[in-house]
C-alpha cells in the first residue's frame, strides 16, 4: 500500500503534470486553492459530516462518490445530479441510472449546510461533491489527493443525457469505452482505474440478475460468472424476487478500498458485467491494467488519483457561469431556494 504520508504528495505531483498536459474538457481555471482565502477549512466541515453518516451507514462513502460520477458524465460536474423536479427541471435523479438507485442527497444536504453556516454563499453543491468523494475514498483506506476546485453550479439539468450518457452495469466493453471516450477520458487506464471504485459499495438484484439466469437472451447464466460465485448469487436473488435486495460490490472487503476488486475479476467474481468485461472480453487492452492492479495495490492507487482528478475536471462551470446553489436541490430565486434543507441535521 502507499504509504498514508506520501498520498498527497504524489496527488500534488500528479496535479502538476496532468495540468501541464491534457485533461477533458475546460479546466485551467481550477485549483486547490481556489477556497484557502474564503473558506479554507471546507474539506474538514465535509469530512466531519461524513464521519458522522458513516457511523450508521457504512456504504454512504460509495453512494457519495457515485454521484461525484454520475454528476460528472452527464454535461460536466456541475452539481445538476442533485437539482429537484421543478415546473422547469427535469431531474436527474429520475433518470434510469439513478432512479431509486442513486442516493446520499441527504448527506450532501448536511454537507452544504454546515458549508453554509461557516461561509455562506461561497462553495459550490459541484465542489461539495468532488470533496465528498475524496474524503469518502480516503475514509475507506484508499489514496488521499489534493482536489481541484473552483466548479459553480449548473442552473439546468439533462434528464435525457443521463439516460445516455452514464455507464450502465449491463454494457459490453465496447460500449463503456466508447461512453468514456464521448466525455474526453481514456478508454483504458482511466476506465479501469475508475471502475475499481467498486472496491466498496453495494449494488442491487436488479442490476445483475440477467446475468443469473438469461444472459443476453441466451436462457442460460453468463458464462464468464464463477460457478460457485453464481450459485450464491442465485440464491440471494431468485428469478421472482425481490430485485432490490443489496449485495457487496466487492465480496471479499466490501467497505475498504482497495485492489481485490481486481483479483476477484481475474477469479470471474466480478458483480457487474461492466466489471467482468474489464477482464474477460477477450484482447481487451484492459486486462493487462487489471493484473497489474490486482498484483500491485501502488498502482491501481496512482491511477486512480489521476483518473478521479481527470474526471473531476469534464467541462466544469467556472468563472461567472452558473452558479452557487445556496441549496444543492434548487436554483437559486426559485420557491423555497433561499432556505436550505436542514430538517435532518
Amino acid at each position: 500500500m502507499i504509504d498514508k504520508a506520501l498520498h498527497p504528495l504524489v496527488a500534488s505531483l500528479f496535479f502538476v503534470i496532468w495540468f501541464g498536459g491534457s485533461l477533458p474538457y475546460a479546466y485551467a481555471q481550477l485549483t486547490p486553492t481556489f477556497y484557502d482565502g474564503t473558506c479554507p477549512n471546507v474539506s474538514t466541515i465535509i469530512r466531519g459530516v461524513l464521519a458522522q453518516a458513516l457511523q450508521t451507514d457504512p456504504r454512504i462513502g460509495a453512494s457519495l462518490i457515485r454521484l461525484h460520477f454520475h454528476d460528472c458524465f452527464v454535461d460536466g460536474c456541475d452539481g445538476s445530479i442533485l437539482l429537484d423536479n421543478t415546473d422547469t427541471i427535469e431531474s436527474e435523479k429520475e433518470a434510469a441510472p439513478n432512479n431509486n438507485s442513486a442516493r446520499g442527497f441527504d448527506v450532501v444536504d448536511n454537507m452544504k449546510a454546515a458549508v453554509e453556516n461557516a461561509c455562506p454563499g461561497i462553495v459550490s453543491c459541484a465542489d461539495i461533491l468532488a470533496i465528498a468523494a475524496e474524503e469518502s475514498v480516503r475514509l475507506a483506506g484508499g489514496p488521499s489527493w489534493t482536489v481541484p476546485l473552483g466548479r459553480r453550479d449548473s442552473l439546468i439539468a439533462n434528464r435525457s443525457g443521463a439516460n445516455s450518457s452514464i455507464p450502465a452495469p449491463s454494457e459490453s466493453l465496447a460500449v463503456l469505452k466508447s461512453k468514456f471516450a464521448a466525455v474526453g477520458l481514456n478508454t483504458s487506464s482511466d476506465l479501469v482505474a475508475l471502475s475499481g471504485a467498486h472496491t466498496f459499495g453495494r449494488a442491487q438484484c436488479l442490476n445483475f440478475i440477467s446475468r443469473l439466469y438469461n444472459f443476453s437472451g441466451s436462457g442460460n447464466p453468463d458464462p464468464t460468472l464463477n460457478t460457485t460465485y453464481l450459485a450464491a448469487l442465485q440464491q440471494l436473488c431468485p428469478q421472482g424476487g425481490n430485485r432490490s435486495v443489496l449485495t457487496n460490490l466487492d465480496r471479499t472487503t466490501p467497505d475498504t478500498f482497495d485492489g481485490n476488486y481486481f483479483s476477484n475479476l481475474q477469479t470471474n467474481e466480478g458483480l457487474l458485467q461492466s466489471d467482468q468485461e474489464l477482464f474477460s472480453t477477450t484482447g481487451a487492452d484492459t486486462i493487462a491494467i487489471v493484473n497489474n492492479f490486482s498484483s500491485n495495490q501502488t498502482a491501481f492507487f496512482e491511477s486512480f488519483v489521476v483518473s478521479m482528478i481527470r474526471m473531476g475536471n469534464i467541462s466544469p462551470l467556472t468563472g461567472t457561469d452558473g452558479e452557487i446553489r445556496l441549496n444543492c436541490r434548487i436554483v437559486n430565486n426559485s420557491t423555497g431556494s433561499n432556505a436550505l434543507l436542514v430538517s435532518s441535521i
